[in-house]
């Protein structure tokens, strides 16, 4: 009799490993079907960005996009330089979740820009928030946004989008959720690569 306890034991957690190593893979699965959704939003976002702005220029990088809007400075002398790594780069921006192929107000989560502030009703009264953000581009930065700022020039306008596998993954940030892919629109002030 003891014998056959544990042959029950052992069926029972191999049927308990089993179930468990089934569950993780189709929460696997899940997590890489909303990267995927994330992907066609982001798709249907560029694609309007292209019909709006036929000057727009659009930039793969490593699961990162940017879209440059009006792009029609010339990229000859001082125009030339583009934001290498190690660089710095000073800037405006507004930060966005996407959970569509469009921009609200609503899924705005961070801005020092302060024009997109009163668009989207926001009432501060500390104008610092309004200071241009200067950082290095190095891998402190989120992968997404590292990524498409790589190449960026003085006076860029672009929007920068990245699915949440190249933002916070797993990890909820403040108040975006966790695997939430995330659109950057960026004005860059100045860049510097020394």
């Amino acid at each position: 009799m003891p014998a056959m306890k544990k042959t029950h034991r052992h069926t029972f957690l191999l049927a308990a490993a089993l179930l468990a190593g089934l569950a993780f893979g189709c929460s696997k699965q899940s997590v890489q079907q909303a990267y995927d959704k994330q992907e066609t939003y982001i798709s249907s976002f560029v694609e309007a960005q292209r019909k709006a702005d036929t000057t727009a220029t659009v930039t793969y990088k490593d699961g990162t996009v940017r879209i440059v809007l009006h792009d029609t400075l010339s990229r000859e002398g001082l125009l030339a330089d583009t934001l290498s790594q190690g660089g710095t780069v000073s800037f405006h921006y507004a930060g966005y979740t996407l959970t569509g192929n469009t921009l609200s107000k609503s899924n705005l989560f961070a801005t020092n820009h302060k024009a997109t502030a009163d668009a989207a009703g926001w009432k501060l009264t500390d104008t610092t928030a309004f200071r241009i953000e200067t950082l290095t581009l190095d891998d402190q930065l989120l992968t997404g946004l590292r990524n498409g700022l790589e190449g960026v020039r003085g006076q860029d306008e672009c929007y920068i989008l990245f699915s949440g596998k190249y933002a916070y993954g797993s990890r909820m940030q403040g108040t975006i959720p966790a695997r939430s892919a995330l659109v950057y629109h960026i004005w860059v002030n100045s860049i510097s690569n020394e």
